[in-house]
């Protein structure tokens, strides 16, 4: 049987510091939660739901940091400085976080507040398993609907989100504060429909195929 690559499973205490780190670095301008307390609060509350993607420790250098030999002798000595020191604060963990998402509910429908992955750990198909997950949990709360914003500029991030059924269905102007860039908002079908259903387990073995398998822990 083949070995995930990494899993998704709901997020826990511990993990907040790790995914404070990712927050600050996928989203410089907009914070989503800046105090730790903030966090704690929001991943307790009975209307959010977050995941995270994670690695075993020590596995960090094996899924998607730069190749030694294209890197420069201070860069590489950076990144084992920080390696040590993301250790050293983290020593309670056992595993590596690589990625988080979160939705909120609110009666049938699902609103995706954030899908994050680290840089160095981009393009490699983490943040469409995030996706997939959460489209998942979406079904497991019984939600008919599932909802974002995403920058105007983040053609990438729409493109996806159309992969999987988005549609856009507004725009908000200046919605992001940093800057005052707009915010498209998309929306999916019925996610319960056969058609939806269909195409959504159609992609999930296309990404499996392509990018190998991740365990799943959702519940």
């Amino acid at each position: 049987m083949q070995k995930a690559a990494y899993s998704i499973r709901p997020i826990r205490d511990e993990d907040i510091p790790q995914v404070t780190e990712i927050d600050r670095e996928a989203f410089p301008g907009e914070w989503l939660f800046r105090p730790y307390t903030s966090y704690k609060q929001e991943i307790h509350n009975s209307l959010a739901h977050y995941i995270v993607a994670c690695i075993e420790r020590g596995a960090e250098w094996n899924l998607g940091l730069e190749d030694s030999r294209k890197t420069s002798w201070f860069r590489r000595l950076f990144n084992h400085a920080m390696l040590a020191e993301r250790e050293q604060s983290n020593l309670r963990t056992k595993e590596y976080i690589i990625g988080f998402a979160g939705l909120w509910t609110m009666l049938n429908e699902a609103h995706i507040i954030a899908i994050a992955v680290r840089n160095s750990y981009r393009r490699m198909g983490i943040g469409e398993g995030l996706l997939i997950s959460v489209i998942e949990v979406a079904n497991q709360l019984n939600a008919n609907v599932i909802t974002l914003e995403v920058r105007a500029s983040n053609e990438i991030a729409q493109t996806l989100y159309k992969k999987y059924g988005f549609r856009v269905v507004g725009r908000r102007p200046r919605y992001y504060s940093d800057n005052g860039e707009d915010a498209i908002l998309m929306s999916t079908d019925n996610i319960t429909s056969a058609p939806f259903q269909a195409h959504f387990q159609r992609l999930k073995e296309a990404h499996s195929q392509k990018w190998g398998i991740f365990a799943t822990q959702l519940a």
